[in-house]
């Protein structure tokens, strides 16, 4: 049995312990209603772009010269994944689950016989990966500076992978991100960046509108100049939501922390109060029988 200095050091610690859980909880929530709002402010915006490339390139889809980033390059071998985490931990399974999903991606895709490359953006993403998967890594981006997200940090994610398009070292980028629903709940996305991913439902509701509007310049310029943008506010749209559910994630995981070492207190006091009693029981009654004795 521990003793009594042994448990008022160890409940002491975790109460420590739950003052700088509780303290990180409220953090994690005041920035979460912050990049929640910006989240939510960037959905529209990106479904918005989807919808126009969709009815700019259903009309140029099929077209020779139509550009490649909205068609690709006819093959499907090589496959860039984009993964997206956050710089930090103790947020859950928020980081663990993008991993998770990246690595699981990456054995369906080497499965079926196609190469991998890998872009991170995120320390804990490349931290991880590098472990096993150090061959296919092309580039990292850090963001742990990064105070509040702006467009101009998902510029250079964009940019690159427009580099690495042009140069021919992929064929499919995919950008793996958490998408936030709750504060419980962030759901991992993979979004198809090249080619661009044109919903069907722009599709064919364009079939309708292509006599309405005539397009100056023509559109397979138009598409030369949105479809970059594009990538960066998808990109952008992705690192907003994986801002958001890394909040949500760590409010939650340090709720729960604080929470269970609530309950280690109550039970080491418990333990405590209880060995203190056994003690001074014990002590009375040596007192007892030293004095029976004499």
């Amino acid at each position: 049995m521990p003793s009594l200095k042994n448990l008022r050091v160890r409940i002491n610690s975790v109460k420590a312990t739950q003052k700088i859980t509780k303290a990180m909880k409220m953090v994690a929530a005041s920035r979460l209603r912050r990049a929640q709002e910006q989240a939510m402010a960037a959905r529209p915006y990106a479904t918005r772009m989807e919808a126009m490339l969709g009815s700019l390139g259903a009309s140029v889809k099929g077209m020779d010269g139509a550009p490649k980033l909205l068609v690709g390059t006819g093959n499907d071998r090589t496959h860039l994944l984009v993964v997206a985490t956050g710089e930090r931990g103790l947020c859950g399974a928020f980081n663990s689950s993008i991993i998770r999903a990246a690595r699981r991606r990456i054995g369906e895709l080497e499965a079926a016989g196609k190469t991998v490359k890998i872009v991170t953006v995120g320390k804990k993403g490349r931290d991880s990966l590098r472990r096993d998967q150090k061959d296919k890594l092309l580039e990292h981006f850090d963001l742990s500076t990064v105070r509040r997200l702006a467009f101009a940090n998902a510029k250079p994610i964009a940019d690159k992978i427009t580099e690495l398009f042009e140069q021919g070292a992929f064929d499919v980028c995919t950008l793996l991100f958490s998408t936030f629903r709750s504060v419980i709940k962030q759901e991992v996305t993979p979004q198809q960046l090249v080619p661009a991913n044109i919903p069907e439902a722009a599709e064919s509701k364009d079939q309708g509108l292509k006599a309405i509007y005539d397009f100056e310049p023509e559109e397979a310029e138009i598409l030369a100049e949105l479809l970059p943008r594009n990538l960066a506010v998808q990109v952008f749209r992705a690192l907003l939501e994986n801002m958001a559910s890394e909040q949500g994630a760590r409010m939650s995981a340090m709720d729960s922390a604080t929470r269970n070492a609530g309950e280690m207190i109550n039970k080491l006091s418990l333990v405590y109060n209880r060995t203190r009693q056994a003690t001074i029981t014990k002590e009375l009654i040596e007192i007892v029988s030293g004095a029976e004795a004499l």
